[in-house]
């Protein structure tokens, strides 16, 4: 069972950065993705990333502003947040995956594995 714990998350300025983690043990044997849910808003699909090569995804909202990747052991998963604007204000989750589709895994639908999220603010 893979137990993703997210951390990170906190209130910032528009324009700051932030640097988002996610842990469990047997994340290095699966795609890891962000997920992100406005109150009101449907949830999002912000970024992901493969096991074994490392590749990623980005939702178009975040493209070029925002990285995934993983540290050496692989088991952590971070997601460094650049340039940030209000619009980003959410709670981001952190979903875990043993499979990579290409092309597919913006699909919530994939994930059995789910952290509790953590809180991101950005004020203007």
């Amino acid at each position: 069972q893979v137990q993703p714990v997210e951390s990170g998350g906190e209130l910032v300025q528009a324009g700051d950065s932030l640097r988002l983690s996610c842990v469990a043990s047997g994340l290095n044997t699966h795609a890891v993705s962000w997920f992100r849910q406005a109150p009101g808003k449907e949830r999002e699909f912000v970024a992901a990333i493969s096991a074994r090569t490392s590749t990623t995804n980005y939702g178009d909202s975040v493209k070029g502003r925002f990285t995934a990747s993983r540290d050496n052991g692989k088991t952590t998963v971070h997601l460094q947040m650049n340039s940030l604007k209000p619009e980003d204000t959410a709670v981001y989750y952190c979903a875990a995956s043993p499979a990579w589709y290409p092309g597919t895994m913006y699909a919530a639908g994939l994930y059995p594995y789910w952290g509790q999220g953590t809180q991101v603010t950005v004020s203007s």
